[in-house]
């Protein structure tokens, strides 16, 4: 089955082509970072109106480095949620107006199923169960997933998603947008012994998460220091450091509580070079395997959400003519698919 995938959810414009015998046969991204660097954060209007723009020559241009046509389409997945509603609604009327017209089911997908499974596109996936740590700017939960749509929230963040506290504390800092990435980089030259953060909520029991103290912390920090470019690079060091280490001790506590031995981590903050460093280190404590998806498939594309849909379209599911999204969409409501 050769499905297409579009994702619009918020500020990138991701179309691919997945064929369940085959696997992926093209995909393109495309990144509204200088529409927004201006006003220093994504915004809504502009982000929808640009995906209007980009969609349809992107798909045309997949099809093309695929080397096949609309008529080779199967079947369309979009985007269904959670995000910018306006964003969110560009692909789910693009993607349920295209399977119409070539008379093939659509399938809205879940965001951030689309990130869970995105490791299942590499050549070596996960096998069933495991535990996996989603972690992007609007995200950080730790989940036990026992196959498609079987999931057990184990773990969920009680107020800033880990790439919310390092954009915010980016622009605390002064640096410039996307902050997370910018934070991620300045960390490189800080020292790691110059100061040190809190690491919250791993000195009680459970799996939940806390950044919005970090920020704070790193704001009384920064106003206290000598306030030179040197200082920035500390602060950024150990708020970094912080981060890495809560993440990396919720996730042990998570494949020890549970028994399980494969430890999946997704979503836009799973590229931070010192999270991967520090989940292999406690995974390998743990006996564990940590799985990534590849660089190009932490942030949002078209990749995961054409695999994620291919699946459920092949199990039979497909939407209506009357077709919806939603920016708030819980994973734990989605329909499991048969072991």
């Amino acid at each position: 089955m050769r499905v297409i995938g579009l994702e619009t959810s918020c500020d990138e414009t991701g179309v691919a082509f997945y064929d369940t015998e085959r696997g992926l046969l093209a995909h393109a991204l495309y990144s509204q970072v200088s529409l927004h660097e201006d006003y220093g954060g994504v915004v809504p209007e502009l982000a929808s109106r640009d995906h209007v723009r980009k969609t349809l020559p992107l798909l045309k241009q997949v099809l093309s480095e695929a080397g096949l046509n609309r008529a080779d389409i199967d079947g369309v997945a979009y985007t269904a949620g959670p995000g910018l509603i306006g964003a969110l609604l560009v692909g789910a009327a693009i993607g349920r107006s295209l399977a119409w017209a070539l008379g093939v089911p659509a399938v809205g997908v879940h965001h951030m199923e689309g990130h869970l499974l995105a490791p299942m596109l590499e050549k070596n996936p996960p096998a069933f169960p495991f535990v996996a740590l989603l972690v992007s700017g609007g995200h950080t939960q730790l989940m036990r997933v026992d196959g498609v749509g079987r999931y057990t929230l184990l773990g969920d963040t009680l107020d800033d998603a880990a790439g919310e506290a390092f954009d915010k504390t980016a622009k605390l800092l002064g640096l410039g947008y996307p902050g997370g990435p910018a934070l991620a980089r300045l960390a490189e030259r800080g020292d790691p012994a110059r100061f040190h953060f809190p690491r919250p909520m791993t000195n009680r029991p459970g799996l939940e998460f806390s950044f919005s103290g970090l920020k704070t912390f790193a704001l009384t920090t920064w106003q206290a220091s000598a306030g030179d470019e040197q200082a920035r690079a500390d602060i950024a060091r150990a708020f970094e450091d912080a981060v890495v280490d809560t993440l990396a001790i919720k996730c042990r506590r998570a494949l020890e509580q549970t028994g399980l031995v494969r430890l999946v981590v997704a979503g836009g903050v799973s590229a931070n070079v010192g999270l991967r460093t520090r989940l292999q280190e406690e995974a390998a404590r743990a006996g564990a395997t940590v799985y990534y998806p590849r660089l190009e498939f932490c942030t949002d594309n078209g990749a995961m959400i054409a695999y994620a849909g291919a699946q459920r379209l092949r199990a039979g599911q497909a939407e209506p003519l009357a077709f919806t999204a939603w920016p708030r969409w819980p994973l734990t409501e989605l329909t499991p698919l048969p072991a």
